[in-house]
């Protein structure tokens, strides 16, 4: 495993602490408003709340990463 992927697994799951940690003291339930996607407010515990929009977070990061695939590649020296 080289280096980069486990910095970034270690600072991942850094992330996911902190979601946790927000989860054990953050119970009250919270009003999340967003009028472009959603209706009417969303009545849920805040911990859910962080959870969702950091989970939005990762799959829209992991989206954008993984995609393009080999169009960016050059195929090396060519003369």
């Amino acid at each position: 495993m080289s280096f980069k992927v486990l910095l970034r697994v270690i600072i991942f799951l850094a992330i996911l602490f902190v979601m946790a940690y927000i989860g054990a003291y953050n119970t009250h339930r919270i009003v999340f408003a967003f009028p472009l996607a959603l209706q009417r407010d969303l009545h849920a515990p805040a911990y859910l709340i962080f959870f969702g929009a950091f989970a939005a977070g990762v799959l829209g990061g992991a989206i954008l990463t993984a995609g393009g695939g080999g169009a960016g590649r050059s195929r090396g020296k060519e003369r």
